[in-house]
């Protein structure tokens, strides 16, 4: 009882110790979960219609996708500007496969499996000529074949044999890429078509319609061009401003949020010394070059920008100085040249120039044993039982292998970065094996049995040493123009201090405008991913800290001018695009009153309009005016409601100029007309118009992306 005393006269301690208690255990899980908001925000790479992109996501698509490429190009490795536009692409694809989906399921609109499995049964899609199930003699996708793969695929061991059930693999997954590419597309093909029902004509749209297009006329044309008023001469107010503002305010509405920067950018090039050093180093390895039997390391050991492969291929795997030069050379060896398109120095060794296939069908038998030994002696047993009449591809099953055709090209080695000893010796026997010949291949960790079948479209083939050598700058040479850019930042500390210390050093400023976060690159420089983050995360007025970019060859600051929000940009944003507008609208109002009263092309004349004809003019074509070099609609619109014989009522305002017109002839052309074919027409423009539908449906899909966060 006493006890129970204490509590109840501390009472009212005891509840604001419990209630702070309470509240750091609730302050706490709220802390955590907006942790755990802005993490996964953090890991958030975009966003449609609600649905959000993970960047783990997005990096799984661009996986598949590449594989995809890899396999259809026959391409090993993409340059950084070729995953860039992969990267877009597969953005591309994720955003409308998502703001089509949504519109689909509003409508109704599927695809089933069975209507899938139709058009693929049916075998006319032209997705599915770029699989690898093709019949060889009909040219034609082969349902057959594709029903083939799969149930081997189902049914074959994985670990009997890791190699093939890799390559398996690969080409599962790109069949399951192609039903899911098809898929959409077929939705988006059901979407367009109920949208072009929705478009319809009737009898006196397609009789307009042809009038339009085949009523010519000739008229007499009085021009009073907008630069017969000087600019100085016309006198604007803010109030002429805003009326135009307002007028042309749809054009200044922007969806996303955009920035416009200044920089200072720099290239570091190769000084004269660096030069002198380069080229003394390139003569060392010609004579080096032109004594060695294997060029490998002497061309590894000279920095060169091309790997030698050692093995036959395809003018296409030089860049096009050094395949204009193999052409002409032959065997042998160059002289040291340069190329200052490229900034480099190069040597060129053919060691040969064969006339060899481009394209190589063959099938192969991979062998393996517990000893190199043994897969040597089961090799020749297969080649002897082979070349005795034995069923290649019935010998390839009992060793858990398809022994199935293949085809191998040129273009699918020759641009790799490096070519190792057993490859090399596998490329040149399936190069040099003869129709029907069988080759046993003997590798480091077993054989490889082959049979050529065909060999197509014969090249010439070049094994070459080049070293293409870039002039590039010394650490000296970095260093001393780093501290000289980095000086002329660290003095800068607002835009106008940039502004003066670029021209104290010896650089230029620059201006950017409109920059997005869908942009991938600042000053059209590569790497500048870490300034394009700043440019987000700044506010107007700030100097970036200096960025390393390019190939590690350039240097760079930025300052933050504007930053233009979603929406409407405001007039003050505005008014030097509105300038030209304004001015001319006054221009037209001046000469529109200096026209005034007159009733005829010769009045015209006297107040010093320009005097022209103009022929063969229709609604449907704007009239282009030499007087003022300028297309004018409004001209043919008017002249289409002008009667033959009639001179114009008021005058016309055009793009460049004030006109007046007396309309001497009327006639319609030699067309028939079609009811048929004017419907198809007028169908054809309300499609072509409603094709930016995926724009509009953008506009309303709430896009968010962030990729320049992470890509």
């Amino acid at each position: 009882m006493a006890a129970l005393g204490k509590i109840r006269k501390h009472g009212a301690l005891l509840v604001i110790v419990i209630g702070l208690a309470l509240f750091a255990f609730v302050a706490e899980e709220a802390f955590r979960s907006c942790e755990s908001t802005k993490n996964q925000t953090r890991q958030q790479v975009a966003e449609v219609n609600g649905k959000k992109l993970s960047v783990q996501e997005y990096q799984s698509m661009i996986d598949e996708f590449t594989e995809v490429l890899k396999m259809t190009q026959g391409r090993e490795n993409f340059n950084d500007e070729e995953l860039t536009q992969i990267k877009d692409q597969v953005w591309q694809t994720f955003v409308q496969d998502n703001i089509l989906g949504k519109e689909a399921e509003k409508l109704g609109l599927t695809v089933t499996d069975q209507e899938l499995q139709n058009v693929i049964s049916e075998g006319n899609n032209q997705m599915l000529m770029q699989t690898p199930f093709i019949n060889q003699q009909t040219g034609r996708f082969d349902y057959a074949q594709l029903q083939k793969f799969i149930a081997e695929y189902k049914k074959m061991n994985r670990t009997a044999n890791p190699q093939m059930t890799e390559q398996y693999d690969k080409i599962y997954n790109y069949w399951k890429f192609i039903e899911k590419t098809m898929r959409t597309q077929i939705l988006n093909e059901k979407y367009q078509t109920l949208l072009a029902h929705c478009f319809l004509t009737n009898p006196i749209s397609e009789k307009a319609n042809f009038k339009n297009k085949n009523e010519e006329s000739t008229i007499k044309l009085a021009s009073f061009p907008f630069t017969s008023v000087q600019d100085k001469d016309v006198k604007i107010t803010d109030a002429d401003y805003e009326k135009k503002y307002n007028e042309m305010k749809e054009m200044f509405k922007q969806p996303i949020e955009t920035r416009d920067i200044k920089y200072v950018a720099f290239q570091i090039k190769a000084s004269a010394q660096d030069r002198i050093a380069i080229k003394a180093d390139i003569d060392s390895t010609a004579k080096k070059l032109a004594v060695v039997a294997d060029p490998t390391e002497t061309v590894r050991r000279a920095n060169s920008l091309i790997p030698f492969l050692g093995v036959p291929v395809s003018e296409k795997a030089f860049p096009a100085d050094i395949a204009e030069k193999i052409k002409t050379l032959g065997e042998g060896q160059t002289e040291p040249f340069e190329n200052a398109s490229d900034n480099t120095i190069n040597i060129i060794k053919v060691l040969s120039a064969q006339q060899l296939p481009d394209s190589i069908q063959f099938r192969a038998i991979q062998v393996g044993a517990a000893t190199i030994d043994e897969a040597r002696t089961k090799a020749d047993s297969i080649t002897n039982a082979l070349n005795a009449g034995a069923d290649f591809e019935e010998l390839a099953k009992k060793y858990n292998q398809t022994g199935q055709e293949q085809w191998l090209t040129t273009a699918m080695y020759e641009n790799a970065p490096s070519i190792d000893k057993d490859t090399k010796t596998y490329l040149t026997a399936i190069n040099n094996a003869g129709m029907n010949e069988i080759k046993n291949i003997e590798m480091t960790n077993g054989n490889v049995i082959i049979k050529v079948i065909d060999r197509k479209n014969f090249i010439t083939k070049y094994n070459a040493a080049v070293v293409k050598r870039a002039y590039d700058f010394s650490k000296d040479t970095y260093s001393a123009a780093y501290n000289k850019f980095s000086q002329m930042v660290s003095s800068s500390k607002d835009i106008e201090s940039l502004k003066k210390n670029a021209q104290k050093f010896g650089y230029q400023m620059q201006n950017e405008d409109g920059i997005a976060t869908s942009k991938h690159m600042v000053a059209n420089l590569k790497a500048t991913r870490e300034a394009l983050k700043w440019i987000f995360d700044a506010k107007a007025g700030d100097i970036s800290p200096l960025y390393e970019c390019g190939n590690n060859d350039n240097l760079l600051v930025v300052a933050l001018d504007k930053v233009h929000e979603k929406g409407y940009r405001p007039m003050k944003d505005v008014k030097e695009e509105l300038r030209i507008f304004v001015i001319n609208d006054k221009k037209a109002e001046m000469l529109m009153k200096k026209a005034e009263g007159v009733k005829d092309i010769a009045s015209a004349q006297k107040k010093g309009a320009q005097i022209s004809d103009l022929t063969q003019v229709t609604f449907n074509a704007p009239a282009f005016v030499a007087e003022t070099g300028n297309i004018e609609p409004a001209i043919s619109g008017a002249v289409a409601g002008t009667a033959k014989g009639k001179f114009v009522s008021h005058p016309v305002k055009g793009n460049a100029g004030v006109y007046l017109f007396q309309v001497i002839d009327k006639k319609q052309n030699a067309a028939k007309f079609d009811a048929k074919t004017e419907q198809q027409e007028l169908k054809s423009k309300s499609m072509q118009a409603a094709g930016q539908y995926m724009n509009e449906l953008y506009l309303k899909a709430n896009v968010t992306d962030n990729r320049y966060l992470f890509f």
